[in-house]
């Protein structure tokens, strides 16, 4: 069962996610948050498998809940972002500070639910055109690559450095086993020491490396 906490202060956003989200055989909502403080204890309190967490909330917002959740020791939260629009400049924001995607508050039931199974496995929510389009854009306001995560870069193998590459495009492990022509379970092994070595909680966290540190570009940049 995945444990979920609703974080938004809007009442009826919080109501109707926790009705879609319940009715899911695999998924409880074991709590709701109506600002970013609450958001923060009541995930100390209830330990969940994920937080849906709405950007703008008073008393603290999102992205440093987000950032205090996903930093604190031994933390195993994953963070889902809820945002209204799908280039909200705040979001990309929230990914630097340990997010693992974002999802629109139009999102139907199945895309919701998908969403928070996606993120509770531990794999990127990358898939969707609007996230890895969000990755890409919002890459190119960030300052010219920083040397120290370049640096870091110089750890991995030359196959990893690949691997890490496809990532940051948005493609899914089947996909670059298929382009490597390696086995699936090979490029999962690459996927895990790539994590390990750069200290990074999941595959949208290497994604959001890969283009910081200048190892991936935006096209036409």
């Amino acid at each position: 069962m995945i444990r979920v906490l609703i974080a938004d202060d809007q009442m009826m956003v919080r109501q109707g996610f926790t009705v879609l989200l319940n009715a899911e055989p695999d998924i409880e909502v074991v709590g709701q948050a109506v600002d970013g403080l609450d958001a923060v204890a009541r995930t100390a309190e209830l330990a969940p498998d994920v937080v849906l967490m709405d950007i703008r909330m008073p008393e603290l917002d999102g992205i440093e809940a987000t950032r205090r959740i996903t930093g604190a020791a031994g933390s195993q939260v994953k963070v889902l972002v809820l945002t209204t629009f799908d280039l909200d400049e705040y979001v990309y924001e929230a990914l630097r500070a340990g997010a693992s995607g974002f999802l629109l508050k139009d999102a139907s039931a199945d895309e919701l639910a998908n969403a928070v199974r996606v993120v509770a496995s531990g794999d990127a929510l990358l898939a969707p055109n609007l996230t890895k389009r969000l990755i890409v854009e919002f890459s190119r306001l960030t300052e010219a690559p920083r040397a120290p995560l370049k640096g870091q870069v110089d750890a991995l193998t030359e196959r990893e450095t690949e691997v890490l590459s496809l990532i940051a495009q948005g493609l899914s492990n089947a996909e670059i086993a298929s382009g490597l022509v390696l086995a699936e379970q090979t490029v999962k092994t690459h996927v895990s020491r790539i994590l390990v070595k750069l200290g990074l909680r999941d595959r949208t966290q290497a994604a959001v490396f890969a283009y910081e540190c200048g190892l991936v570009r935006p096209a036409g940049y």
